[in-house]
């Protein structure tokens, strides 16, 4: 069974990814992430799934924050680690591509815990933490894996922008900042490049899933332009 948290992480946040990864608080999503670690693709027919809750991961010292959707059945789901495994071409590596080409990742890929990528200055996490059927996860499972963010959120002091990848993401912060009596009228709509200001700033960004990327809603160029956006917005709060 791999680990259940890294190692090289401090003790609080450490101990925020082990509640992350025994949480129960969701059975229809505990049920399907179950069996798809037992089913398996073909293709990974010898691989150990995951199959748990996947907690973020990145530098702790983080000024950027990424918030996905969640984890993919046969990607993190598998790997245990968010944006990692889902094949060439995947999310995972249109995204990590980005992050390296801003200077935000040590390499271009992402495909298992242990291939020596890191992130600097960047921590990505996700809205909902299991894997849910046909990646929609239901209202109240979104809600349940609020507290989840806060606890993360909590042990990422240096957080300046967050950016949100797709609009279930982009809701989740919303609603986050409505938990502390935040109110941001009229309420902004989510769409690739809107930026909601604040401390943290949030940013919007197309998801970079298949269909997006393989439909040229977003391309290669927009997701790295969007991250030299936010490269220049950190640096304006230094």
């Amino acid at each position: 069974m791999p680990p259940t948290v890294p190692s090289d992480i401090p003790v609080a946040l450490s101990g925020v990814h082990s509640a992350i990864v025994s949480c129960e608080r969701c059975p229809r999503l505990r049920v399907y992430c179950g069996r798809v670690a037992q089913e398996k693709r073909r293709a990974y027919r010898l691989d150990t799934y995951w199959g748990r809750p996947v907690p973020g991961f990145g530098d702790p010292e983080a000024r950027l924050l990424l918030i996905g959707l969640a984890p993919a059945a046969h990607g993190a789901n598998r790997t245990g680690r968010m944006f990692t495994g889902d094949g060439t071409g995947g999310s995972g590596d249109f995204l990590m591509s980005a992050l390296h080409a801003a200077g935000f990742a040590s390499m271009p890929t992402s495909t298992n815990r242990d291939d020596g990528l890191r992130l600097a200055d960047a921590y990505i996490l996700s809205a909902v933490r299991c894997a849910p059927p046909d990646n929609k996860p239901l209202p109240d499972e979104i809600l349940r894996c609020q507290d989840h963010l806060d606890a993360e959120l909590a042990q990422l002091p240096n957080v300046r922008v967050v950016m949100a990848l797709g609009k279930i993401a982009f809701d989740a912060w919303l609603q986050r900042l409505r938990r502390q009596g935040v109110r941001v009228s009229p309420k902004p709509r989510f769409g690739h490049g809107v930026v909601v200001p604040g401390t943290p700033v949030l940013i919007g960004c197309y998801h970079p899933s298949r269909q997006n990327t393989n439909t040229g809603k977003l391309t290669a160029r927009m997701m790295t332009s969007i991250f030299r956006r936010a490269r220049r917005m950190l640096a304006s709060t230094d």
